[in-house]
């Protein structure tokens, strides 16, 4: 089964990545579940090799690999696991969502940088008046001097 990313940026046309070129095992999942607990293997792992796959371009993989350097195994095997669900069926589909998210997010190119700008002179005075307004609430809370 093909591992489908939709389209977004870095990706406009989506991508489709081949079920060959992933890797998927099955262990016995923790936790509860009844009676299949113990005889059913419905935790699935996925693993991706970034750096081998001809799915991605070189722009997508060096974007892949800088935003996901922390979850490679070994700098280069992408690894994505699922056991929330009772079937293996619906962990296979929660894992390869999963992956295709982080995929499609790592291969976004990076947000322009903000230009700094200066707060108007509105926006200033209207920053100073409220402050002076607190400040006055805060006087008139305070106890009266004692004449004495």
């Amino acid at each position: 089964m093909d591992l489908v990313v939709p389209p977004g940026p870095g990706v406009p046309e989506g991508m489709t990545i081949p079920g060959a070129e992933l890797v998927e095992r099955f262990s016995r999942s923790s936790g509860p579940g009844g009676q299949g607990v113990n005889t059913a293997d419905s935790r699935v792992e996925i693993e991706l090799d970034v750096v081998a796959s001809p799915g991605f371009t070189d722009s997508q993989r060096r974007r892949v690999l800088r935003a996901l350097d922390s979850r490679l195994v070994g700098g280069r095997l992408l690894v994505v696991a699922a056991s929330e669900h009772r079937q293996q069926r619906r962990n296979r589909v929660a894992a390869r969502e999963r992956m295709a998210v982080l995929l499609r997010e790592a291969m976004a190119p990076p947000p322009t940088p903000r230009r700094a700008t200066r707060p108007t002179r509105g926006s200033t005075e209207r920053r100073l008046s409220a402050k002076r307004r607190r400040g006055e609430a805060k006087v008139a809370r305070a106890r009266p001097a004692s004449d004495a």
